[in-house]
């Protein structure tokens, strides 16, 4: 009987144990401590990895192609002038793909290719996550998710791209863009007034 009990109590103790080490993975990104380091291929066949890029910004942006509110940022050309604004500036943008084989908005890095090209889209790469290992290392909850990553490997600001949450390209110039205050506030050496705001958008399909 004392053999069954201690067996039960192993087989608990290690399903407990991976709950615990699952949960703290997927909370592992913590605005103002260190951005958990990466490596993901891009769609241009090379392999990107987040610590190569240390001494720069870097703005992840987690992206569905499919998503009504990812659409309202590609097709009215916000989300293309942000990039082409940061890029501009020395910041590498890190576009995201996180949707797992067979679920919205998983593509190949041919129709990633041409998806970036159709779209005018200029992003420093797009990576494919298809595991979502990354995504769920980051805790992205929905496209768009946007983080901003200091050049000492510090997450400066997690969350919306903007504070008005609807899928109406309308709204945009009316919303406050949350990635473009922090990037002000960081370029003036200061902290960002909202490190953390919460994301709005479609689920992230992992």
């Amino acid at each position: 009987m004392l053999k069954i009990t201690l067996a039960r109590f192993c087989k608990y103790a290690l399903m407990i144990a991976t709950l615990v080490s699952s949960s703290l993975a997927f909370a592992a990104a913590k605005s103002g401590q260190a951005a958990p380091d990466f490596s993901l291929p891009s769609a241009s066949g090379d392999t990107v990895k987040l610590s190569d890029y240390q001494g720069k910004y870097v703005i992840l942006e987690w992206t569905n192609h499919d998503c009504p509110f990812v659409k309202k940022h590609y097709g009215s050309g916000n989300m293309q002038a942000l990039q082409k604004q940061y890029t501009g500036e020395d910041v590498v943008w890190l576009s995201i793909i996180s949707s797992a084989p067979g679920k919205q908005g998983n593509v190949s890095a041919t129709e990633a290719m041409a998806l970036t090209k159709s779209r005018d889209a200029h992003p420093t790469h797009v990576l494919l996550d298809s595991s979502g290992d990354v995504g769920k290392a980051y805790g992205a909850k929905t496209t768009p998710h946007i983080y901003v990553i200091t050049p000492q490997g510090k997450l400066a600001y997690m969350g919306a791209i903007d504070s008005i949450k609807s899928a109406d390209p309308a709204d945009i110039p009316k919303a406050d863009n949350y990635l473009q205050l922090a990037m002000a506030d960081l370029s003036q050496g200061k902290a960002v007034a909202q490190p953390l705001t919460k994301p709005y958008g479609c689920s992230v399909k992992y």
